[in-house]
């Protein structure tokens, strides 16, 4: 292949993915306004794990309220999204995959939105623990919590995102191993320095700082290493 010939290689796949990433923004979107006017609905949700007497919430700007339903929306637009965010990214790394690899694609992106959907799941459903855990270091009459909306927004939609996130770990792990980046071998030696990342990764990502959240998100994320290790294994036969 010539310079230019490879400059133009470049050149298209550049264009491809601005392209795609167009595509990927545009749907976020659309998933947010859609999100904005399901706020409310979402808002309800995202307050059920709250424990009993911490029901109400308050916010501290003139536009605070207002803000957090754009949060709201904003996180509501990536869950939307997420089916064709993963859509993008495969229609851009098909052109170079072989046949065989194609066809692992289709259960790999259904395993991915399985996965993201159990993950942010898996988030909701500590949060009850994360919150007693943290609010228990209240006194009341000396020491008593104020919760802002936006403060506790964030904390929840963080946390069921970076759940739902991490649930994507072993797919890429059996998709860089099925291109050939990636052997059971090289992950198997190095898996002392992947559970330290994990440990790293989890305390890093996890809002709150409670020992509840990066603990659970650390032994989910290491027991989905294992699984990713047993289905390489097997892939490879």
């Amino acid at each position: 292949m010539s310079r230019d010939e490879a400059t133009m290689s470049l050149l298209e796949h550049l264009e491809e993915l601005r392209r795609r990433l167009i595509i990927i923004v545009a749907a976020i979107v659309l998933g947010s306004i859609v999100g904005y006017f399901l706020s409310e609905p979402i808002l309800d949700i995202l307050r059920a794990p709250l424990p009993a007497g911490y029901e109400k919430l308050y916010f501290t700007t003139v536009g605070g309220a207002f803000g957090v339903r754009i949060k709201i929306a904003f996180f509501a637009g990536i869950a939307l999204a997420m089916p064709v965010v993963l859509f993008q990214l495969w229609r851009f790394v098909t052109p170079g995959l072989t046949r065989a690899e194609r066809r692992l694609v289709w259960p790999l992106l259904l395993g991915a939105l399985a996965l993201f959907a159990i993950g942010m799941t898996v988030g909701y459903l500590i949060i009850p623990f994360a919150l007693t855990f943290l609010l228990s270091f209240g006194e009341p009459g000396r020491i008593e919590p104020l919760l802002t909306i936006n403060e506790y927004v964030g904390f929840v939609t963080t946390l069921m995102l970076a759940f739902g996130l991490v649930m994507e770990f072993p797919i890429v792990l059996i998709a860089l191993s099925r291109v050939g980046i990636l052997s059971y071998e090289r992950i198997a030696r190095q898996r002392r320095f992947v559970i330290l990342g994990i440990v790293i990764f989890a305390v890093v990502v996890t809002p709150g700082g409670d020992p509840f959240s990066p603990s659970i998100l650390s032994a989910v994320m290491y027991v989905l290493f294992e699984i990713s290790l047993l289905i390489i294994r097997f892939l490879r036969r």
